[in-house]
């Protein structure tokens, strides 16, 4: 990516950012976006596997603090493996 494209999608992050801030109801304050097409079918589902991913290998390990950022290699694991699994289900 150019420097554009960079600042684009900084931007692109920064409103997402906000927006969710207004819609959240979580405890964590933690939010997780996907980038997909519209219409795109199982984003919701996804949505739901990743942050029962983050419950069970970040938030349940006594060493994370909420300030930290999210470096843990299991979930790291997990998380390329269900985005993994839903894009061969997508594609067929």
């Amino acid at each position: 990516m150019d420097t554009n494209d960079s600042l684009r999608v900084a931007s692109l992050w920064h409103s997402m950012h906000a927006i969710s801030q207004q819609l959240s109801s979580t405890a964590s304050w933690t939010k997780f976006f996907i980038v997909c097409e519209p219409r795109t079918k199982h984003m919701e589902a996804l949505l739901k596997v990743v942050y029962e991913l983050y419950t069970d290998y970040v938030l349940k390990n006594p060493f994370y603090e909420m300030v930290m950022p999210i470096r843990f290699e299991l979930f790291d694991i997990n998380l390329t493996q269900a985005v993994q699994k839903d894009r061969v289900a997508l594609l067929g």
